[in-house]
């Protein structure tokens, strides 16, 4: 891991990402993180392959990821910038959804492409945030939302 300007990391390989985020296979959407401002901001990436369950059934003929998938690792995303900011990697916290708002799809994203996640706090408090997000395929936008997340402990077994 390095620094770079303004306190921001970066990249974090797959093990980092995993430390921070409870997802695994089939629902981890976040391979790689570029670069990660602490409360401010992250820029991540997803690899889409062809290889991924949900293109034979969405749609046989014109594969693209459904756009709450794409939402998903928006808030995966963010979920890193949150645990990573707070320094709780490793805790076993989790960050759930509270609201999803004006979300936006531009442009299909179809398996081949690195979509980058770029998430943006827009206000922290003690146990909720709210994230401002943006898909991009190629320098283009794909989909975009604002959305509010909660940080909180796993249920007890």
């Amino acid at each position: 891991m390095s620094a770079g300007e303004g306190g921001s990391t970066g990249p974090l390989d797959i093990t980092r990402v995993l430390a921070a985020l409870p997802h695994r296979y089939p629902m981890l959407l976040v391979d790689r993180v570029e670069e990660l401002v602490p409360e401010q901001r992250i820029a991540a990436i997803k690899a889409v392959t062809f290889n991924e369950g949900f293109f034979q059934g969405h749609f046989p003929g014109r594969p693209i990821m459904p756009g709450v998938l794409i939402v998903e690792a928006l808030a995966q995303a963010a979920g890193v910038l949150a645990v990573e900011s707070l320094g709780l990697s490793g805790t076993g916290k989790l960050v759930y959804f509270m609201a999803i708002e004006e979300a936006k799809f531009r442009k299909p994203v179809e398996p081949g492409v690195l979509l980058r996640l770029e998430v943006e706090f827009v206000q922290k408090r003690s146990k909720v945030c709210k994230f401002a997000g943006r898909a991009m395929v190629d320098g283009q936008l794909a989909a975009e939302a604002n959305f509010t997340a909660m940080i909180a402990d796993p249920p007890s077994a």
